[in-house]
């Protein structure tokens, strides 16, 4: 089985967004890439949710520092069925990538 890209999004200032939602009966085990395209540091927020707005409990990164041209990245993550891959950033001028395997 081959991994793929599952999801991208440059998400808009101050605003919860949805990279990627796992199909209904499926199972995704993916990787997330967060590039910061400016020159200055940017706090983001990391969550995979059951909704679209994530629960405290839900945030597996929460206001982590993603330098000037800097990039985050979090490995080995797993979801279930309709799980969502939630991002957040006080201010525009990143890209997220959701990248892996679903089954």
């Amino acid at each position: 089985m081959a991994g793929k890209l599952l999801g991208q999004a440059a998400p808009a200032a101050a605003t919860l967004t949805t990279v990627y939602t796992v199909p209904v009966a499926t199972a995704a085990v993916f990787n997330v890439s967060i590039a910061n395209q400016t020159g200055y540091a940017i706090p983001v927020r990391l969550a995979i949710a059951a909704t679209a707005t994530p629960t405290t409990a839900e945030y597996i990164e929460y206001d982590s520092i993603i330098p000037g041209n800097g990039v985050l990245e979090r490995g080995g993550l797993v979801a279930n069925a309709a799980e969502n891959v939630v991002v957040y950033a006080s201010v525009a001028g990143l890209s997220v990538s959701v990248y892996g395997y679903e089954e």
